[in-house]
């Protein structure tokens, strides 16, 4: 293990046991300890692309350009990848493999190193988290890999990466829309602000309904928040049930802002949700409940 984490240079464990996330100065670690024996020209055919890649799409635009950079001046910073059965699989450096298959390029300046699939889950998380614009979807799913990998809280995460718990929270509620919503927001058809609105919602058909009238309509995220106002998007309970002193969505927003989950309050019972173990935890925590 030592021997290893010396090969490493500032090792995993330690990376993601300090304050602050810094995938920078982990890379830059293992490129100056790097021989220059250690660089090889790999074949950019031989290298599989990261499985654990949390971004689905790349912006074209900057592929483009860097691959006209890498057609003059070549590539810089070598990639790290990883012997495989057949080929390598690459951890780090997929922008930087893109544009150099754009650019025409057979072969690609790598650094081969020997991580474990957890291993590559984790510098793959990191990379994407610090240097790529990911859209609300991608980031999600990275903050839900970190804090499922690592076994952290929200309030760890929202340290380490110098945001807000509450960002943090409202983030990780966007997995709570429905896939084809999901996959709008991917596809940049809604946006982060619309998607927030949406996620606090619960009747999944409506807000299936109200994605696609942003769309086709081009409703502002003002706009679905007036419509997400109303008696008829919120179908918790039948409006007949409820009077004018027994009203308690004031107090279910209030809450749901506050756990980052949906609560409904109705026959003198609040209802919390939770998605699994950690989330009922995180719900907990924040509720200041300590169980033994």
């Amino acid at each position: 293990m030592e021997q290893k984490k010396k090969a490493l240079g500032r090792g995993l464990e330690e990376l993601f046991s300090t304050e602050v996330l810094d995938f920078d100065t982990f890379e830059n670690n293992i490129i100056e300890n790097a021989n220059e024996s250690d660089i090889k020209e790999l074949p950019v055919n031989d290298i599989r692309p990261n499985p654990y890649q949390p971004r689905k799409a790349f912006n074209e635009e900057a592929l483009l350009e860097l691959s006209e950079s890498i057609k003059v001046h070549g590539v810089f910073q070598p990639i790290i990848v990883k012997k495989a059965i057949k080929g390598y699989d690459l951890i780090a450096g997929e922008r930087r493999l893109r544009a150099s298959k754009l650019a025409g390029r057979e072969t690609i300046p790598a650094i081969i190193k020997d991580f474990s699939d957890e291993e590559m889950r984790e510098i793959s998380l990191l990379e994407n988290l610090q240097r790529e614009n990911l859209t609300a979807i991608e980031l999600a799913w990275a903050y839900k890999g970190i804090i499922d990998n690592l076994d952290i809280r929200q309030e760890d995460l929202a340290q380490k990466i110098g945001k807000s718990r509450t960002h943090v929270t409202n983030i990780l509620g966007l997995l709570n829309l429905p896939d084809s919503v999901q996959k709008m927001v991917l596809n940049n058809e809604i946006s982060m602000g619309h998607a927030r609105v949406l996620s606090k919602m619960d009747d999944a058909e409506e807000v299936k309904n109200l994605a696609r009238r942003i769309v086709n309509d081009n409703l502002s995220v003002h706009d679905i928040e007036v419509i997400s106002r109303e008696k008829e998007i919120r179908k918790r309970v039948p409006v007949t049930r409820r009077n004018v002193n027994n009203d308690y969505s004031q107090i279910e927003k209030e809450m749901k802002e506050t756990l980052g989950t949906r609560v409904r309050i109705d026959n003198k019972k609040i209802s919390i949700y939770f998605e699994n173990v950690n989330d009922l935890n995180r719900i907990l925590e924040i509720m200041h409940i300590d169980i033994k």
